[in-house]
């Protein structure tokens, strides 16, 4: 189809003017000359409102955050879209056409620029922090779990042994020693409880939630 026709058209433009840059793109060379094309087209028909032309170029900046887009990368797209239209459509492509395609393509490929600059390093921390928080939580589960099963098999080997000596206690006591007082396992949880409610401290930096 002639969409076709003119992604391959701007893909051989670009990449014969520079070829250095085609080991930027790893996708199939048919497939590439069509993103052009449809990026191309919808940038093309949102410069009639603003408001629509910002949105659609953010979007395509926020899908080339993987690419290093630099000013010279910039005016060597730029160029070669340019001199394919004034070879392409000969006297049709006015002088009007051209500055205004200039102008258009320079605000595309400087927002490139801007939301690589200011969105790539927090999107990388983001990523960053998100991983760090995985792997911790993985470790504490799995120490978690080698505690219960450690806890486990020292109760069951203990359980006899403390049951006989808090009997014994209780008959040399009598039936009435025991009402007023906590048993020896009840006195130390509740021990162990509020030390660990005062020894609980709020994270408040990156650092003590996840290091």
């Amino acid at each position: 189809s002639s969409r076709e026709a003119a992604g391959e058209a701007i893909y051989a433009a670009l990449f014969d003017s520079a070829p250095s840059l085609q080991s930027l793109f790893k996708t199939a060379r048919s497939v590439m000359a069509m993103r052009f094309m449809n990026g191309l087209n919808s940038i093309v028909s949102s410069a009639t409102s603003p408001s629509a032309l910002k949105t659609q170029v953010e979007t395509l900046g926020f899908q080339h955050l993987d690419l290093e887009v630099t000013i010279p990368r910039v005016v060597i797209f730029r160029d070669a879209i340019i001199d394919l239209f004034d070879m392409e459509m000969g006297a049709r492509f006015t002088s009007k056409a051209k500055l205004g395609f200039l102008a258009l393509l320079n605000y595309v490929g400087g927002a490139y620029i801007y939301i690589r600059r200011e969105y790539a390093v927090r999107i990388k921390i983001i990523n960053t922090s998100w991983r760090t928080a995985n792997n911790k939580a993985a470790d504490f589960m799995d120490q978690g779990e080698e505690g219960a099963t450690d806890g486990a098999e020292r109760g069951d080997g203990d359980a006899g042994g403390e049951e006989g000596e808090t009997d014994k206690a209780a008959i040399e006591k009598g039936p009435d020693a025991g009402a007023g007082a906590k048993k020896p396992n009840e006195a130390a949880r509740a021990s162990g409880e509020a030390t660990n409610t005062s020894n609980m401290k709020v994270p408040t930096t990156f650092n003590e939630m996840f290091m």
